[in-house]
């Protein structure tokens, strides 16, 4: 198995570093007899640097001549490659910032760790002891955290704390069901109405081009026999639609996806969607339907 680690690589990371007086040849050899658990993941990591080469190099052969589906499917493909690889980065770096703080620690002389109890009397109490005794004023985090190191995380503890707050007020509330009356529906294919929701995740660079083709598909679909109502929400902050429709019968429903309108719409959203559209159905009794619109 060749060596990850390579004289190149030592060169170019050291630069001027490496002088006359540290042979690469011996500095390479004497890492090699430390790798211990990293020489698997340096060894991993060389297969993976020659897989996603490989990937690369068909997706620019390919990409062009796919069709549409298929250019939708490596776009995302691509992406969930590319989250992954980061979220491995940002572990790795964390890593790094932790062991060097701790050299630097130890080079300022020895820190004696603060014993942090916990008693395990409950969810609720746990977690509130956690949070009271996680930030204290002499712990080890906070003084990270007041360094200036992870002003990121701070803001982050601060929004898990506002949040526990939110959830131990839910658990003291008490939870009260009350019986309801029974409906008696009468045996009818008209008993029941259809909501579809629709998410669509779009792409930001495509969001303009994308709400044209949105609202022509909402007008024709609004004119279909059995269609009840279409409405849509975008979520605030994000390119994020929502899209409710309300159809008086399932086969109603499924004779409205085989129209041409119904089908360009769907074609569109291959170029349009970051991610696969999530469609949800229910059936709630149309007698809800008429109350609402009384």
């Amino acid at each position: 198995m060749p060596l990850f680690v390579s004289q190149h690589s030592v060169r170019r990371r050291h630069g001027a570093h490496v002088t006359l007086n540290v042979d690469t040849d011996e500095l390479c050899e004497y890492f090699s007899q430390h790798l211990g658990e990293y020489e698997n993941v340096l060894a991993a990591l060389e297969d993976l640097n020659v897989t996603i080469l490989k990937a690369m190099d068909k997706t620019k052969k390919d990409y062009q001549e796919a069709t549409h589906l298929q250019q939708f499917v490596t776009r995302f493909l691509l992406r969930e490659t590319t989250s992954q690889l980061q979220s491995l980065q940002s572990s790795l770096e964390c890593a790094m910032e932790t062991t060097a703080e701790q050299t630097r620690q130890e080079r300022q002389g020895p820190v004696k760790p603060e014993v942090l109890p916990i008693q395990w009397s409950g969810r609720r109490s746990n977690r509130r002891l956690q949070r009271n005794n996680s930030l204290s004023p002499n712990s080890p985090l906070l003084n990270l955290v007041n360094s200036g190191l992870y002003e990121e995380d701070n803001q982050w503890i601060t929004q898990i704390n506002r949040l526990q707050k939110l959830i131990d007020r839910l658990e003291k509330k008490e939870l009260r069901l009350e019986p309801v009356e029974e409906e008696v529906l009468e045996s009818s294919t008209k008993s029941h109405i259809l909501i579809v929701q629709r998410q669509l995740s779009v792409l930001e660079e495509e969001v303009e081009e994308f709400r044209p083709a949105l609202r022509q598909y909402i007008d024709c679909a609004s004119t279909q026999t059995g269609c009840l109502h279409v409405a849509v929400q975008r979520l605030a902050n994000e390119s994020r639609f929502i899209l409710y429709e309300f159809w008086e019968q399932s086969n109603v429903w499924k004779n409205h996806l085989q129209t041409n309108y119904s089908k360009t719409f769907q074609r569109g959203n291959v170029d349009f969607l970051e991610t696969p559209e999530i469609m949800t159905t229910m059936l709630v009794p149309a007698s809800w339907w008429v109350l609402n619109n009384n």
